[in-house]
């Protein structure tokens, strides 16, 4: 049933065991009242919790619950108010005539869970923070537009940008908004960036507090003494759960209802429906902008630079370059039997890198499986088995690809439907798959993160964080590039450079008209997945989670992680 479980039922024994004798509020993780704890199950367990020092959605989700940023976005696109007093407009002087800068009004009297009030100067330091480039920040390109962040008073910041910039709402907002405490990172705004404690030991604004945290592990929450809502939150503890894998965290919380909610279940489509009849939870799955993609490295993994850097810019790919073999492993992809049988209602084929919403879905790119007219590229490029050993070959160069991706049975047999096509057609193929702690820990250090990117393809899912994807998009631009100069910590990790790309992008953040700047968005998208095929979208798919039936209060958003309201979850009475 997996290791987590194993451990998780030892717990509830050593707790019946010290009933009579541990009750000290004390004695740590064992005690607590199971009615009163929210059991969170974490196959992929946080490593870090400070968002803009990782990769991973696991990361942002558990550091979601005790920090917050100035707003949000519900399911239905409307902005939600967390640190900001109201929402900036035209009329009310928030937003400035020329376009140019935006004026936010901060809630008064909201303090840090250690009691330190929160000012303007947190958020003044938390934009120094994330575009510090010794930092390193992951989610640093969603600030590039601004030119300064201001203190005007204690309760009011103004942005200025560097043009005019129709997306202003998207900065300080969602998890790529998250506020820190200024008072405990100012010491840690450069290269000792991810030494800070607070990385670790979190202070925060919301509703939870971080009292115990073992990465990759364990995280224990108590409710924040300083929260600003009286009433809230409705639990006396939060325990974080990691470990095992997306299977038995299913079953944790959907059949034996020994879990209140876990965390991404990317299980195949007929397992969850079975576990699901166990009647202790549900599924509840929404269609965010998460689309399941291989990126094409544009680099050589297998060439060094002096430096000790692979995947270097110096070195193109010995047949990556060519866009015919792009267009023949795109030909290569059966999406449709990945989707129906590995994804069932959970996932939908697609061909479209920007999927919502739905106004930026291109209408101008389409998918085929045909392997036969894959062969035929390959055949047209060059690329023919001149030694008899079943895999092609060209000027010396065999035709094997490192295909590598996270740790979860979905992936794994994607993988595999994906593998044997391509040997089919003459391609050697080795697999390897890398546990999600290490592949979105966005650690410089670690070779294995998909930041590094040394193989061939790599496999995982992204999407915008909001319902204005330029943030999103920016991510392919030349400066994004992923490499040993920025630590790693930016997210064009194929290491894809076309300045007509760059141009649209440019563009996008000055263009006022709504039209004018979808249609932007949609050639840069035909760019990506039609001309220039460095990403091959295959599932657009939901993010599916689980929640016992106990369970209530919980509202999902496509532009903000699961836990972005755990002040509301409680349990039905």
């Amino acid at each position: 049933m997996g290791r987590f479980l194993t451990r998780y039922y030892i717990l509830i024994l050593l707790s019946l065991l010290c009933l009579t004798g541990c009750n000290s509020p004390d004695s740590g993780l064992l005690q607590s009242n199971q009615d009163s704890t929210l059991k969170l199950l974490y196959w992929q367990a946080p490593t870090i919790l400070n968002p803009h020092l990782s990769n991973g959605y696991k990361d942002s989700e558990a550091s979601r619950i005790t920090l917050e940023p100035l707003t949000s976005y519900d399911k239905n696109g409307e902005m939600v108010l967390f640190l900001a007093a109201e929402v900036p407009t035209v009329e009310n002087g928030g937003i400035a005539a020329d376009g140019k800068s935006v004026t936010w009004k901060l809630k008064r009297n909201v303090k840090w869970s250690d009691g330190t009030p929160f000012t303007a100067a947190d958020v003044v330091f938390t934009y120094e923070f994330i575009t510090n480039a010794a930092v390193a920040s992951t989610t640093a390109n969603t600030y590039q537009t601004i030119k300064s962040v201001e203190a005007i008073d204690d309760y009011t910041v103004k942005v200025n940008f560097k043009d005019v910039n129709p997306a202003w709402f998207l900065v300080f907002s969602g998890s790529d908004g998250i506020i820190l405490p200024r008072h405990l990172y100012q010491d840690f705004n450069g290269a000792n960036a991810r030494q800070a404690p607070a990385n670790l030991m979190p202070v925060g604004t919301g509703p939870y507090q971080v009292v115990e945290f073992k990465p990759g592990d364990t995280v224990v929450y108590q409710p924040n003494p300083n929260f600003r809502e009286a009433d809230k939150p409705y639990f006396e503890r939060v325990e974080l759960k990691g470990g095992g894998d997306a299977t038995s965290a299913a079953r944790a919380v959907l059949q034996t209802g020994d879990g209140d909610y876990a965390y991404n279940l990317q299980v195949e489509a007929p397992v969850l429906k079975r576990l699901e009849a166990g009647g202790k939870g549900k599924v509840v799955a929404i269609f965010g902008a998460l689309v399941e993609r291989i990126l094409i490295n544009q680099t050589d993994p297998n060439q060094q630079a002096p430096s000790g850097e692979r995947s270097s810019l110096k070195f193109p790919h010995p047949f990556f370059k060519d866009k015919r073999v792009r267009q023949a492993f795109n030909l290569a992809l059966d999406r449709e039997t990945i989707a129906q049988q590995l994804y069932g209602p959970t996932g939908k084929a697609t061909g479209n890198f920007l999927v919502l919403p739905e106004q930026y879905n291109s209408p101008n790119t389409t998918y085929e499986f045909n392997p036969k007219k894959a062969v035929a590229l390959l055949e047209e490029a060059g690329w023919k088995d001149t030694n008899g050993n079943g895999i092609r070959d060209k000027d010396g160069v065999e035709m094997t690809v490192l295909f590598q991706t996270s740790v979860n049975p979905v992936r794994q047999k994607t993988q595999e439907i994906v593998k044997q096509t391509l040997t089919s057609m003459g391609v050697g193929v080795e697999l390897k798959s890398i546990d999600a702690s290490i592949y979105f820990s966005g650690d410089p250090a670690n070779t294995d993160t998909n930041q590094h990117f040394y193989a061939d393809l790599q496999m995982y899912s992204t999407g915008n964080d909001s319902p204005d994807p330029g943030a999103y998009l920016k991510t392919y631009t030349c400066d994004e590039i992923s490499q040993k100069a920025n630590q790693w910590s930016r997210q064009n990790v194929p290491r894809y450079c076309n300045p007509k790309y760059d141009q649209l992008w440019q563009q996008s953040t000055k263009e006022l008209d709504p039209e004018k700047r979808r249609k932007i968005f949609i050639q840069m998208n035909d760019l990506l997945v039609k001309d220039d095929v460095v990403v091959l979208p295959i599932v657009h798919r939901a993010d599916p989670a689980g929640f016992s039936n106990q369970l209530e209060g919980y509202d999902l958003t496509p532009w903000d992680r699961n836990t972005w309201n755990i002040m509301d979850w409680k349990r039905k009475s």
